[in-house]
């Protein structure tokens, strides 16, 4: 089995990386001191070097990142990568526990917008008095105990 590819592959500095990714130098640092990355090579000038693997996982870690994942997350998920039929189990774990706190996080934002709905209900329906009556306090200040009374 030849392994000369492996040696031959293009090595790319890490702003043309940037530039590829349309991340920031300073992201693609940030990914490798996480340990999201693999420490890259060096060259003699001390200047990092990627491989088009490097890239892919850039990609990898942007498409798990774009899904709600956590960096912990992300560095489980790419470890588990290199175990791929092995590691189905744990993928499956790691995406329903990551569905539960998206559906979590959804009731909450559903019961946020509702209590939202109902102070702007108040807020239009003193501003409507306003123009027949002597204004009031805000209702919402008041209900949310910001009242001076």
């Amino acid at each position: 089995m030849p392994t000369h590819h492996l040696v031959s592959a293009p090595k790319l500095q890490i702003g043309e990386v940037a530039k590829r990714t349309e991340l920031t130098v300073d992201a693609i640092r940030f990914y490798e001191k996480q340990r999201l990355l693999p420490k890259a090579l060096r060259t003699g000038g001390h200047f990092r070097l990627y491989t088009p693997q490097d890239i892919e996982r850039i990609g990898f870690i942007r498409r798990m990142q774009a899904l709600g994942f956590s960096l912990r997350e992300i560095r489980e998920l790419a470890d588990l990568r290199t175990h791929s039929a092995e590691a189905c189990e744990s993928v499956r774990r790691l995406l329903k526990a990551k569905l539960a706190e998206i559906r979590k996080k959804q009731g909450e934002m559903e019961r946020l917008e509702a209590e939202l709905v109902v102070d702007l209900r108040k807020c239009d329906a003193e501003l409507r008095s306003r123009r027949r009556h002597t204004p009031g306090a805000c209702p919402v200040l008041e209900a949310s105990g910001g009242g001076t009374k």
